[in-house]
């Protein structure tokens, strides 16, 4: 398993289009990827569960990832929420 932690920068937080982008990029991947924000735990490739974690701007989040390509999720997840999440 491998986390990392990452801070939202998006001004809305994970709002229904960076919500589904994040599902969009986890479901590429093999590995199980979950977040934690507070003391909830989310599940990545449910865009349900994203929007439950009600995560907003500035928020710190931790990502982990299980699975056979763990590293590639990570790195990819982490890019895409560094950049943005498309915004």
């Amino acid at each position: 398993m491998v986390s990392q932690k990452v801070s939202i920068k998006n001004a809305e937080g994970l709002h229904l289009r960076p919500a589904g982008l994040l599902c969009k990029e986890s479901l590429k991947f093999k590995s199980q990827i979950t977040f934690k924000i507070r003391t909830s735990i989310a599940n990545a490739k449910s865009v349900l569960s994203v929007l439950a974690a009600c995560v907003k701007c500035g928020d710190e989040i931790e990502v982990f990832c299980e699975g056979e390509d763990e590293e590639a999720a990570l790195a990819g997840i982490i890019k895409l929420i560094e950049d943005g999440l498309g915004e």
